[in-house]
């Protein structure tokens, strides 16, 4: 296993938040649902490729922590993205062409520690 990087200890973790209101109101289908998630994660390593973060976190390949987590609805998800703007938190919102719909958001691998905070009023995607 790769040593920490300065500045960033500990384990490494991607979070996504998801709507929860595509499948519990909107009657999504799970996988549809599920594809926009990994469009997201997928999208933050990829837009944060060359951050030395992302860079250890996909170093350890075998090892990959992932945490979903689930937003209410659009206007919490819009609101949560603005706070990790706010923060400084390096994160890709997916958009859902081309019905133009934001259905989840993803931030690249980081510090839990980092990130807790800003995440403590969302629970895990059910």
């Amino acid at each position: 296993m790769a040593a920490p990087v300065a500045g960033s200890p500990g384990r490494l973790v991607q979070y996504i938040v998801v709507r929860s209101d595509l499948v519990h109101e909107l009657s999504w289908p799970l996988g549809a649902v599920i594809t926009q998630a990994c469009h997201a994660a997928t999208a933050a390593v990829h837009l944060h490729y060359g951050d030395p973060d992302t860079q250890r976190y996909l170093s350890e390949l075998d090892s990959m922590h992932k945490v979903v987590l689930a937003a209410p609805d659009e206007a919490a998800l819009s609101g949560l993205s603005e706070r990790l703007s706010q923060a400084g938190v390096a994160h890709k919102v997916w958009v859902e062409q081309p019905e133009n719909i934001p259905t989840c958001l993803a931030l690249k691998p980081c510090s839990k520690h980092t990130v807790r905070p800003l995440l403590s009023n969302f629970k895990l995607f059910k």
